[in-house]
């Protein structure tokens, strides 16, 4: 049996964009980021966790040149699973692009070792192979590089004809229609057919931020996805990924590997979108209240405010009253207020909205029950919102 950490996106040296963020918030949040990968490294050394194998598969940094400080504590990390016996794969990604004289890649691959294996050739081609618990790996992989990977050429992947664990490893885009070659393309079909269809036994993919897995061919196709968020619209899996594979037959894995994935959690901070129609809200404090239901404390929070509330509300105020309660609140107001004045100049209108304003307001004043006006006062506000294409 072997057990490989397939590691991918992790970005590391991201912070918050928004000019808006506090300083030393943001560099807390690229703090915690940056920890993930110590997090990862320390289960992958533990040797309880049996693993034997280490593959990054691109965008190890957020860009090509990361600030010393940071490449030397990933370098330091990929030696301590050097050092623990432990293969280890790093591919180069579309961010942190080894195409570029000042690459990362290119400074600490020069002349210099890099732990494990670094990935540099720009074309596919067979990058390592290792006996990992008797059972030969092979490896096979690209870094793309800019004027040297000719994409419309990946159309014959390698892979060798002998018994073993074949791997693929690359950062690109599987079976996107339309995307530009930095995104390196991939076509499940050419995956599928490498070294005259014999195929590999796993594609260790990267580039897509959510998690997937795919039947490519006999193979399976994983993005183990981003593990800790880039913002609320790349929020993160929270996760690792393991490929566990077991020899089908004889012990060299002549008829195939048996493939199952484990995913092994790690804590980081709650990135939350709250939708929260205000509509039935009486106050401002009542809002507060259902987005402290629906998210835990120091979480990252953007709060959707909908609906037709009854009062106007000041987006400014709820952000201040639930700084104390969250790491970082956002708010977008997309809900529709209607003053007095406005419900009064459309009741006369000589309209379809007049009428339906004119009618509402009769039955609230012949209502005798406090549940039902409240319920009219609803429907009416909800209504003149939806002529309004609220």
């Amino acid at each position: 049996m072997i057990r490989c950490l397939h590691l991918a996106d992790l970005h590391l040296g991201w912070s918050p964009p928004d000019r808006d963020f506090p300083l030393d918030k943001g560099r807390l949040r690229r703090k915690e980021r940056d920890s993930v990968l110590k997090t990862a490294v320390d289960w992958a050394t533990d040797p309880g966790n049996g693993i034997d194998l280490v593959i990054i598969a691109g965008d190890l940094f957020e860009t090509h040149t990361p600030d010393p400080a940071l490449t030397e504590y990933v370098l330091g990390r990929l030696r301590q699973v050097e050092d623990a016996g432990i293969p280890v794969i790093t591919v180069p990604g579309n961010h942190d692009e080894i195409t570029y004289h000042n690459s990362v890649y290119r400074q600490h691959g020069n002349g210099q070792k890099w732990p494990g294996v670094l990935v540099r050739n720009p074309m596919p081609e067979l990058v390592c192979r290792h006996e990992v618990n008797g059972v030969p790996v092979f490896v096979y992989s690209l870094a793309y590089t800019g004027g040297l990977t000719k994409v419309n050429q990946l159309t014959d992947f390698p892979r060798l004809d002998e018994p073993g664990l074949h791997i693929g490893v690359f950062h690109g885009s599987l079976d996107w229609s339309g995307v530009g070659d930095r995104s390196l393309p991939l076509e499940s079909e050419r995956l599928a057919a490498a070294g005259k269809g014999r195929g590999y036994d796993y594609l260790a993919l990267g580039h897509i931020h959510k998690y997937q897995d795919v039947r490519v061919g006999k193979a399976i196709a994983v993005y183990p996805g981003l593990i800790d968020s880039k913002g609320f619209s790349d929020p993160g899996v929270g996760r690792m990924t393991i490929a566990q594979f077991e020899p089908e037959g004889d012990p060299k894995g002549s008829s195939g590997f048996r493939v199952t994935l484990e995913h092994v959690g790690i804590p980081v901070r709650e990135h939350v979108v709250l939708e929260v129609d205000i509509s039935t809200k009486g106050d401002l404090q009542e809002i507060a209240s259902e987005c402290k239901r629906q998210a835990g404390p120091d979480a990252m929070v953007k709060i959707v405010l909908s609906g037709v509330p009854s009062f106007s509300v000041d987006p400014e105020r709820l952000k201040a009253s639930l700084g104390e309660r969250f790491f970082w609140v956002e708010i977008e107001d997309e809900s529709s207020f209607l003053e007095s004045s406005d419900i009064a100049r459309f009741a006369g209108e000589p309209t379809i909205r007049g009428y339906f304003t004119r009618r509402l307001l009769d039955k609230l004043e012949n209502s005798t029950s406090e549940r039902e006006k409240e319920v009219l006062m609803l429907a009416l506000r909800k209504g003149l919102a939806a002529f309004e294409g609220r």
